[in-house]
């Protein structure tokens, strides 16, 4: 589906035309979405458009990193739209040209259909032009990131407060969980930030210096969130350590104590074992209270190792 508003040089909103009346002089600048479109609408970039041929092939091969290419007169930009239930990205392309805008994207985008709507409703956004535009959909996809990453952050917050209620191979399981969505985000917000810098820097873009103050408010906001994946991900990096610690300390002291029992026994064992090779001459074998006495030196040794080995502190 194609959508298109025009706004004439009188202030005037234009939506139901057809793309010949695009080029009419009395059109100051225009706004062509190719919603989900058709094969046959998807031609219409090549056959009315003419943009360049490596720019509608990336428009194809989904997806690209986000990236701005230069061609001549137009200026082809890679965005990247958040799916907030599985956090991968949708590829929304834009192509800016000196008094006009189109967008394409292969799925639906609610971001797309807020900023359209805005530039419907308010004469102001409209008057502003086709870079206003641009910017109203790049804020509109920036500021869908940022309700997975608070998610994602309460989700630590969460697992931090109840560790003492959860199992250590749970809370690792949770943490590696939340730590690849990090790992997601990161890989669709830190390219989009880089993406700003090179528009909020770029000399080639005519009109991008009186909109400036705009991309860099975008900018800004993949700043705050880049830098708030990097705190959580050092976040789920000290927990992990911590807890991977707790856990050896766990099993450092488990294998302390059973040395310990193993070491107290060892004499008792071995003192046992002379007493069971059966030699007829053991004198021993031949007290009257020999088995008591054997039995009164096993608990002595076992009880004197005991004794020393708390004094040394081994059951702290």
């Amino acid at each position: 589906m194609l959508r298109i508003c025009a706004v004439t040089h009188d202030s005037d909103l234009l939506t139901d035309i057809g793309l010949e009346r695009l080029d009419d002089p009395d059109i100051a600048w225009y706004w062509v979405d190719f919603n989900q479109p058709t094969e046959q609408e998807a031609k219409l970039l090549e056959s009315h458009f003419r943009f360049h041929p490596l720019a509608i092939e990336d428009c194809y091969h989904l997806l690209q990193r986000p990236k701005v290419d230069h061609y001549e007169t137009v200026h082809f930009f890679v965005l990247h739209a958040l799916n907030p239930r599985t956090l991968s990205a949708q590829e929304v392309d834009m192509f800016l040209g000196s008094r006009f805008l189109v967008t394409f994207h292969f799925g639906q985008q609610p971001e797309l259909d807020e900023a359209w709507q805005r530039m419907q409703e308010q004469p102001s956004c409209q008057e502003k032009g086709h870079l206003y535009a641009a910017y109203l959909v790049m804020d509109k996809l920036v500021d869908e990131y940022f309700p997975a990453v608070y998610e994602l952050e309460d989700e630590l917050l969460g697992i931090e407060a109840g560790s003492r209620k959860r199992s250590v191979q749970q809370m690792m399981d949770d943490i590696f969980e939340i730590r690849g969505r990090l790992l997601k985000l990161r890989r669709t917000i830190v390219p989009m930030r880089d993406l700003l810098y090179r528009i909020v820097n770029s000399e080639r873009i005519e009109g991008v210096k009186e909109h400036l103050f705009y991309f860099t408010d975008v900018y800004d906001h993949l700043l705050k969130l880049a830098e708030m994946i990097e705190s959580n991900r050092d976040m789920t990096a000290d927990m992990r350590d911590s807890y991977i610690s707790m856990n050896s300390n766990r099993m450092n002291t488990i294998m302390k104590t059973l040395t310990v029992i193993t070491t107290i026994f060892m004499p008792l064992t071995f003192i046992a074992g002379i007493y069971g090779m059966n030699f007829d001459y053991m004198p021993e074998l031949k007290w009257h209270g020999g088995y008591f006495f054997v039995l009164g030196v096993m608990f002595g040794i076992g009880a004197g190792m005991f004794w020393w080995f708390k004094r040394k502190g081994w059951f702290d």
